[in-house]
């Protein structure tokens, strides 16, 4: 197999934010800060702007050339499908959607994620801006509602001012509260997230948190291991160990992981294995006796054969990517200081 930078280099011809900023991540694992950096230019240039088949032009945010360099987040980022967002004129159309472009929240969340972990790196404040304008941004477009009846959009048009898809994502709430934590303690300076985080707070159910889904319960132990290393909210912290247990031993009971490889969905099974990564390296109490189904899930993509199949081909991007982080997850997952190197490169097999 090709090596893990080669992994990342087959998958930087289009831009894809999700699998951008796990790239960043990555980058930042492997020592390779100048192609991190160079990742996040072109990320902004290329989906901090409209589209160049869109008849509109230039930054998202309406900024001009010059104040949209300084502030390239600031109307938020593109998902990067390969279809145009629905107009106002078009129905919904359920698996069109899935290709059309716009903006995700949780996609937004990874890519603070990404230049929160390049400003820990590299002690660039400008990263750790324009994460918290991006997370000010998401937080203004995605929530709304009354006091009490708060809820989030899903999926956003491109310049966030109509809902595609307006149902709540499940761990959206927890993505946005666990992640401007994580900025407000990165550099708690600039756009003030404090009505962010009270807000997503508020909006998180702890009994609601369960999933049978891979990749989310991999998204609940990445985000316990994040408060256990900001070290915040316990309580909710523990919710989501729970959550991720109940969820995990769901998921194993079923046939899914005995399935070939045209059945699978390896970025979503990834996904998981990251969080196993996440779980082992805080020594969550229930996660050692599943050290081995990470190795088993690392394993099956990194056969050939496997990344051969159809499902594995029709999501390559992602999957490639997502399998380098499994391989090497410091840079993902933990939350460095300037200067300062720690490891959650927990390796059991």
């Amino acid at each position: 197999m090709h090596g893990r930078s080669g992994l990342l280099d087959a998958r930087q011809q289009r831009r894809y934010l999700w699998t951008d900023a796990f790239a960043v991540c990555n980058f930042l694992a492997l020592g390779q800060i100048d192609r991190a950096l160079a990742l996040v230019g072109r990320v902004h240039r290329e989906l901090g702007r409209h589209h160049p088949d869109d008849a509109r032009r230039g930054w998202i945010s309406g900024l001009g050339d010059a104040e949209g360099d300084a502030h390239p987040t600031l109307g938020g980022l593109r998902i990067g499908k390969s279809l145009p967002e629905r107009s106002d004129h078009e129905l919904f159309d359920e698996r069109l959607e899935w290709d059309r472009d716009g903006q995700y929240f949780h996609y937004l969340t990874r890519w603070m994620h990404a230049l929160d972990q390049v400003a820990r790196v590299t002690g660039d404040e400008r990263h750790a801006i324009w994460a918290r304008e991006l997370a000010d941004t998401a937080h203004r477009r995605f929530a709304y509602g009354p006091p009490g009846h708060r809820r989030m959009y899903w999926k956003m048009s491109v310049d966030l001012t109509r809902p595609q898809v307006a149902s709540m994502g499940h761990h959206d709430p927890l993505d946005g509260y666990v992640t401007c934590l994580q900025l407000d303690a990165t550099a708690p300076r600039g756009v003030d997230l404090g009505d962010a985080i009270a807000d997503y707070r508020g909006m998180i159910d702890p009994s609601r948190l369960t999933t049978g889904d891979p990749l989310g319960i991999g998204g609940l132990l990445v985000d316990a291991y994040r408060l256990t290393q900001l070290d915040r909210d316990r309580p909710l912290r523990d919710a989501l160990l729970d959550a991720a247990r109940a969820g995990l031993a769901h998921y194993v009971m079923q046939p899914d992981l005995r399935l070939s490889a045209d059945h699978r969905l390896a970025f979503r099974e990834l996904g998981l294995a990251i969080g196993l990564a996440a779980a082992l390296a805080m020594d969550a109490p229930g996660f050692k006796q599943y050290a081995q189904l990470r190795g088993s899930i690392e394993a099956f993509w990194l056969d050939g054969a496997h990344r051969r199949s159809r499902t594995y081909r029709g999501h390559e991007d992602i999957s490639d990517v997502m399998l380098a982080t499994s391989l090497q997850p410091d840079g993902f997952l933990v939350l460095r200081h300037h200067g300062a190197v720690a490891s959650a490169a927990v390796r059991p097999r």
